[in-house]
């Protein structure tokens, strides 16, 4: 089973809300798909991430925020897709073996419950894109760009 870490700065909201979506989207799609989520540091996970997630009947209340090493066989992901700037940076080196992406996507913190909607809707289209991708044997979205129609103010 093939295994996806979707990495961000405090695995707080975006990199969480990302695991729930691509899970279900592996389960809607019957993809086997192992995937996790972390951060560069741990803090906690956001409620308004786990509100927007309730939304679609995901539920992020048990999720803690976690950082690599918190990971089981952490070096060993055939994907690793990075959500913010940050974490793009920090990323460590893998194996020449792993597809690597990234697909930055604004921060919905300190914004409104419509923000996060926004964040958590885009976050849905691009890993049910990536989800999609794999489970027809196509190549793997290269990059994430924000529509000039979506706000995310």
């Amino acid at each position: 089973m093939p295994r996806l870490l979707i990495l961000c700065t405090h695995n707080s909201a975006r990199s969480q809300m990302a695991e729930g979506l691509t899970r279900k989207a592996a389960q809607d799609l019957d993809l086997d798909l192992d995937v996790f989520s972390a951060g560069t540091e741990a803090t906690s996970v956001k409620a308004n991430a786990v509100t927007v997630m309730a939304e679609l009947g995901i539920d992020l209340s048990q999720n803690t925020s976690k950082t690599l090493f918190d990971l089981p066989d952490p070096w060993n992901f055939e994907y690793v897709v990075t959500v913010c700037d940050s974490a793009a940076q920090a990323c460590p080196t893998y194996p020449a073996t792993t597809t690597l992406r990234h697909y930055p996507f604004t921060d919905p913190s300190g914004g409104s419950l419509e923000r996060w909607r926004t964040v958590r809707d885009q976050l849905d289209a691009q890993f049910t894109a990536f989800v999609q991708a794999l489970k027809e044997g196509w190549p793997i979205p290269e990059s994430y760009e924000l529509s000039p129609a979506v706000s995310v103010v």
